[in-house]
């Protein structure tokens, strides 16, 4: 209570807060705003039967169940973002950019979102088909007319622009990155449904009690972890040279997850691709096309091995290429030198860089690991207790808890931040 008296006695603090809790209310708001002439009983009883749209459900915080006019999310935006941020490592002048540090950055911002408005023209002609293709009775009717299917196009396109920029607006007015709060707020948002479900199951059917708490408590035992791997971190000793004392001994944190969520973000987003092409091929007249659908949808469903070996590959993948960005040991070796500092037992300079190297290469493959682990560990253990993927649904999938705490932490490190400066501005 002392926290949040002192939150609102700061007027900046709690204006941001307001703002951001109003972007957020806007966007669940949009969320329930369905296009129309859609046939919304056709479309929610594709999400009952299919595993993947169920999955692509929670992605879209239940917008693409409602066939809203934020069909997609944020999906056509992160999709982007994975090719550029894959660009930066191919093409020179990316890489550039990325080292120009706050200024490259915002122009590598800007390619972003101009690369998401064609991803999300192509992805909503695609999401649209594939909808409609998967239902008995048509969802759209005369899909095949442009005038039909154009405005829709356009609807859901401007959709996820607009939520990019009420992303944006977060960040600038708000608090807490903006893209990641919608997306938490998205996943949040299904919690209930699927509270509900379990104990409408278990009431039903008593043998399903035991499967239903075993599922409760390993959601809390895989959060618990994940606060704790999230803010775990290795101490290199650090010594500072001083003409006052002998020497400073101080201390470079480098944390064991230093990706994140960012990882387990474009993992999810890639894996639902090849269900996305697959169930907009599986009508093809073309041999080969039909079968790579029929390989997709047979192998590649949310419940089989493939699936959860290529989501567990993808993320410690997506791991170690992001580290590969943020942390440079060459610079941070530059920087410990130029302020007259070492590591004791390490020659500064070159053996300091690739020492830090080796530290964050070793610290990658255990926060691989883990995220990893947790991504897929709640699907294999769903399919053991409840049989099936569909069976029992997740309260909150690994990759969504894994989002929530990265996004929940952060905001309380802002938070806490604002108040320091709260504190500062009364005694200055």
């Amino acid at each position: 209570m002392e926290k949040l008296k002192q939150i609102w006695q700061s007027k900046q603090l709690r204006n941001k807060i307001l703002f951001t809790i109003g972007i957020i209310v806007i966007y669940r708001l949009l969320a329930q705003v369905s296009i129309p002439g859609i046939n919304l009983a056709a479309l929610k009883a594709i999400f009952e039967q299919n595993s993947f749209f169920s999955v692509l459900s929670v992605l879209t915080g239940g917008s693409a169940e409602n066939f809203s006019i934020v069909l997609m999310g944020l999906s056509p935006y992160i999709n982007a973002s994975i090719i550029v941020q894959l660009l930066t490592v191919v093409i020179p002048k990316f890489e550039e950019l990325s080292k120009e540090g706050e200024q490259g950055q915002k122009t590598l911002n800007s390619y972003t979102r101009w690369l998401t408005l064609p991803l999300a023209i192509l992805q909503a002609y695609a999401m649209i088909l594939v909808l409609n293709s998967q239902s008995q009775v048509p969802i759209i009717s005369n899909i095949s007319e442009p005038a039909v299917v154009l405005p829709i196009m356009l609807t859901v396109t401007a959709g996820t622009v607009l939520l990019m920029w009420l992303g944006e607006l977060i960040g600038e007015r708000g608090i807490g990155n903006g893209i990641s709060l919608l997306i938490f707020a998205g996943i949040v948002a299904s919690v209930p449904t699927a509270i509900g479900q379990n104990v409408l199951i278990a009431t039903q059917d008593a043998s399903k009690l035991v499967p239903v708490v075993a599922l409760v408590l390993l959601t809390l035992v895989l959060i618990i972890s994940t606060v704790l791997i999230t803010e775990a971190y290795r101490e290199i000793p650090v010594s500072y040279a001083s003409r006052s004392t002998k020497g400073q001994l101080s201390k470079l944190p480098i944390k064991i997850n230093q990706a994140g969520m960012i990882p387990i973000i474009f993992a999810v987003s890639i894996t639902t691709f090849p269900n996305l092409m697959a169930q907009l091929l599986q009508n093809s007249t073309v041999d080969v096309l039909k079968g790579f659908s029929s390989f997709i949808t047979t192998h590649f469903t949310l419940n089989s091995p493939l699936y959860l070996v290529s989501l567990f590959a993808l993320i410690m993948g997506f791991t170690y290429f992001y580290v590969s960005i943020t942390f440079n040991p060459e610079k941070v070796s530059e920087n410990i030198q130029k302020r007259g500092g070492y590591i004791p037992g390490i020659r500064p300079g070159k053996e300091t860089a690739e020492y830090l190297s080796k530290v964050s290469n070793r610290l990658n493959l255990f926060g691989g690991l883990f995220i990893a682990t947790i991504a897929t560990l709640p699907i294999a253990i769903q399919i053991v207790i409840g049989g099936n993927a569909n069976s029992l649904p997740l309260l909150i999938s690994g990759a969504g808890i894994l989002i929530i705490v990265g996004v929940i932490l952060d905001l309380m490190r802002q938070v806490n931040a604002q108040l320091i400066m709260h504190d500062y501005d009364k005694l200055y």
